[in-house]
């Protein structure tokens, strides 16, 4: 590489970097404010609906906003079974609150936590899931490689650095998580298995609670090439929908996502878990870095699919929320 070549990407290198920083959002004043605002935003064409989302029914798009200062960065998504939602973030924040068309419920933003701490890897959390008959909630934290069992009061009863999770690096960790309603848990990481690779990622699947189960059986995923799962969650019928982004554009930021759709029952130990593509979240549609999905039943037969984005913070990002509805049985 020639001097000329080389300082010509250094300085690339380094307007990307501060045209990430001029994007970041405002720093406004310290709030607490307790409520967030739903902007409705206009539902693409129906032909590119149809051409990207397949059997999925799009229903609607909100960006959503708040005037607290820790807002944003949503990581996961649960459905908490009485019609609200909550999603965690790895700015160490958790908020609890009612999705458009939902009963309304009190809107609760809070630390993870219970208070500010000082490192990212003290609060960088990426992937959340829920017992619905104890309300108990697990975490898993990118930093540290390390899973939290936490009561329906988020206080910290647990936790563990698994072993066979403490190679999988700062930023590529545990992406994905999923408490199977057998009780079994689910892992997936963020990062590749190779330098090289594209499709695969490593995975475990726990026979219980990780935090008092913490051996688990190695496993590989496989998904569409070039995509990272972000979070899961499961149907009915067993089946489990991941959900899946890269990054397309860096200046400023651009993701694509894929909803890919797997059935637990074909994990084997050591073996390769395949993924099919269902939905695909193209750039031709109002799309962000979505990091969450959860699924609510509906009595018409049909799954409402919801999908959260993660902001990053930055001015030229939204904090996203989609609605989706799908038929289990066309899939």
């Amino acid at each position: 590489m020639t001097i000329g070549v080389r300082r010509l990407v250094s300085l690339l290198l380094a307007g990307t970097l501060l045209s990430q920083i001029w994007l970041r959002e405002a720093v406004a004043p310290e709030s607490d404010a307790q409520s967030i605002a739903f902007v409705p935003l206009s539902l693409p064409h129906a032909d590119v609906q149809h051409r990207n989302l397949g059997r999925f029914r799009l229903e609607g798009i909100w960006e959503i906003t708040s005037r607290n200062s820790h807002f944003g960065g949503f990581s996961a998504l649960v459905a908490m079974g009485d019609g609200s939602l909550l999603t965690v973030s790895d700015q160490g924040r958790r908020l609890l609150f009612s999705p458009p068309g939902a009963p309304h419920r009190p809107t609760r933003i809070a630390w993870t936590r219970g208070g500010r701490l000082p490192f990212k890897a003290d609060y960088d959390t990426e992937a959340a899931t829920r017992d619905p008959a104890t309300g108990a909630l697990w975490l898993a934290w990118e930093t540290t490689n390390s899973i939290s069992r936490h009561g329906p009061d988020m206080k910290l009863r647990h936790e563990v650095h698994p072993r066979q999770m403490r190679d999988w690096g700062d930023n590529a960790g545990p992406e994905a998580m999923l408490r199977l309603r057998d009780g079994r848990f689910l892992i997936l990481r963020e990062g590749f298995s190779g330098w090289l690779d594209n499709k695969h990622h490593r995975a475990l699947m726990f026979a219980g609670d990780p935090t008092t189960h913490p051996q688990a059986a190695e496993f590989t995923f496989s998904g569409p090439s070039r995509f990272s799962p972000t979070d899961m969650a499961q149907m009915p019928d067993g089946r489990i929908l991941v959900l899946m982004r890269r990054l397309v554009w860096p200046m400023p930021y651009r993701f694509a996502g894929r909803i890919a759709l797997a059935d637990p029952a074909r994990i084997r130990p050591g073996g390769v878990w395949q993924a099919q593509t269902v939905v695909r979240l193209s750039t031709s549609l109002p799309v962000d870095n979505f990091e969450g999905i959860a699924i609510e039943p509906r009595k018409d037969g049909r799954l409402t699919v919801w999908l959260i984005a993660d902001n990053n913070n930055a001015a030229s990002q939204r904090n996203l929320l989609w609605k989706l509805s799908v038929d289990p049985s066309a899939l």
